[in-house]
């Protein structure tokens, strides 16, 4: 099905700097020039998307902070797809968006390597102590590298609190070091699992046996707080816990107790309950864990791999294609995309 009219797209303020150049590299050299699509930034800094700017478009590329909610699509007529910009969707009414047969992808491929890759600098930082032996080198207390002796990852357990797009990287990048990988993982079976050399286990036996737990789950209403102190409790003290994920999947104030009384080793954290997080907040006062303000994964190939695929998802709208990587493809019972196939 090929759309008689031209595609009215709209980018989020994220995307751009204060005089409207991209802030990165993200493929936007696609759009351009195209006889059938034209585009702009969405003149907002509000938050939360407002209804009456997304009625203005038929395709909408999101990237965080942004949210959608129920209120945003309220009334919405003409807007067919959200394209988000990034893999998680946590903060975007994915049930309002289907009722009213609105497309969401996402970009599954783009962040698969930069956040795998993510998930395995934050073992070596952790287990080479790398950044407990800079602070000492800056204050030059070479006499005091004894108290900072590594972990040796070969033979070590590393537990993946999911085994998806990204857990499933992290297994195949953490082999060099000969690490035994096991994964929690209801939705996976024990043959897809074997394909990255590692073992389904239960929840529980993560916990209690790893010596890195890496968190690689979506953030959905199941894993809401997966990790409790219950979960933490369970730890080695010389495990370390490491988020790439969701803040909210973590028990923070329990995650934050566990460390200020060294009941486990420590902790890399790229991502928080609230974010930007407080200054105050006590995590910013224990020395036994690295955190990277959820930004640790950007780089300039995932910039550029999670655009072009956010943008090839508007391309193919306007070229009267399905789009890849839709989030719930029950949107497409909508009568909207009754004549569309998915060629």
């Amino acid at each position: 099905m090929t759309q008689a009219s031209r595609l009215h797209v709209g980018l989020t303020r994220s995307l751009f700097q204060a005089d409207g150049t991209p802030a990165f590299d993200f493929g936007l050299d696609l759009l351009e020039g195209r006889s059938d699509i034209d585009w702009e930034v969405i003149p907002t800094d509000e938050r939360v998307l407002p209804a009456d700017l997304l009625a203005r478009y038929d395709a909408v590329i999101v990237e965080l902070p942004a949210d959608i909610t129920s209120g945003s699509v309220d009334g919405v007529d003409r807007l067919r797809l959200v394209a988000r910009f990034g893999v998680g969707y946590d903060s975007i009414d994915v049930p309002a968006l289907t009722e009213r047969g609105i497309l969401l992808t996402n970009t599954p491929d783009g962040v698969r390597r930069s956040m795998a890759t993510a998930g395995v600098t934050f073992v070596l930082l952790l287990s080479q102590h790398v950044v407990e032996r800079d602070r000492l080198s800056r204050a030059g207390r070479w006499s005091d590298r004894g108290n900072f002796v590594g972990v040796g990852l070969t033979g070590r357990v590393l537990g993946l609190v999911g085994l998806g797009n990204i857990g499933r990287e992290v297994a195949r990048l953490i082999t060099p070091w000969e690490m035994e990988v096991i994964a929690a993982d209801p939705y996976v079976t024990p043959e897809r699992a074997a394909e990255v050399n590692t073992r389904l286990v239960p929840l529980e036996e993560v916990m209690r046996t790893a010596d890195f737990v890496v968190i690689t789950c979506a953030l959905v209403p199941e894993t809401y707080r997966l990790i409790k102190a219950e979960q933490i409790a369970l730890m080695k003290d010389t495990a370390f816990l490491i988020n790439i994920a969701r803040g909210p999947i973590v028990d923070q104030v329990a995650l934050t107790e566990a460390l200020a009384n060294r009941r486990i080793a420590g902790a890399g954290l790229d991502v928080f309950d609230e974010e930007p997080m407080a200054p105050d907040d006590p995590l910013t006062r224990l020395d036994n864990v690295v955190m990277t303000a959820h930004s640790i994964g950007w780089t300039d190939q995932c910039f550029r791999d999670c655009g072009l695929s956010a943008i090839n998802s508007v391309i193919s709208l306007a070229e009267g294609r399905l789009p890849a990587n839709i989030v719930d493809r029950a949107a497409l019972s909508h009568a909207r995309w009754n004549t569309w196939d998915e060629g």
